[in-house]
């Protein structure tokens, strides 16, 4: 603390600064949220939060000891305003310097768990393992298996005729040459919007030029 030791602990003990505060409000009911400051008019309010009232707390990203109160030890989330009592206006100042503090090396920094995807860094596939020995290349063949033409999964095909019921031909006739593999279900989707070949253009007359 920046304070004086013997003088924090007379007054605080071993408890955080905030132990033992009392937010007044009216009703039963307490607000979801702490006023947004403790001074109005440039006066102080008469029941300041524990940030507010005593003049020797400083909130700074230094003040570590101070900040370290108002982090939870399990989880490293920072208290809500409405458990400290803190009015709006120091918990901004606190989470900045909170993040300060975490950004000079100061305090721990909880970083949450991300589970890493088995299928990322599996070793199951040919493409990861030993590279086989090239086969025998014909016309039209890839050079490793997995390149291969692969069909599309029957949900995803049922999924695209459902929406483009209305628009597809079936049966339009055999694939072009060079084009979709024997036995693509998506044939006369690829035909559908397939772009058409250029109109040719009209003869053009010269003997209506010289008119």
């Amino acid at each position: 603390m920046l304070c004086p030791p013997p003088e924090y602990r007379a007054t605080y003990g071993d408890q955080p600064v905030w132990f033992g505060y009392r937010r007044n409000h009216k009703g039963a009911i307490p607000p979801q949220r702490t006023r947004k400051a403790c001074l109005r008019k440039g006066k102080r309010v008469g029941n300041p939060c524990p940030i507010c009232r005593d003049r020797n707390l400083h909130v700074d990203y230094r003040n570590v000891k101070l900040l370290d109160q108002f982090i939870c030890p399990h989880s490293g989330i920072v208290f809500h305003p409405t458990r400290t009592g803190v009015c709006m206006q120091q918990h901004k100042l606190l989470s900045k310097a909170i993040t300060q503090a975490q950004d000079h090396g100061l305090l721990w920094l909880q970083v949450p768990f991300v589970p890493a995807p088995r299928d990322d860094f599996s070793n199951q596939h040919p493409a990861v393992t030993r590279t086989p020995p090239a086969p025998t290349l014909a016309p039209g063949r890839p050079w490793y298996p997995w390149y291969e033409w692969q069909p599309p999964p029957a949900a995803a095909v049922a999924r695209v005729r459902r929406l483009y019921r209305d628009y597809l031909k079936e049966g339009a006739g055999p694939p072009p040459p060079g084009g979709d593999p024997p036995g693509d279900p998506l044939h006369g989707i690829k035909r559908f919007f397939a772009p058409l070949p250029p109109k040719p253009l009209p003869p053009i007359s010269f003997s209506t030029w010289g008119n």
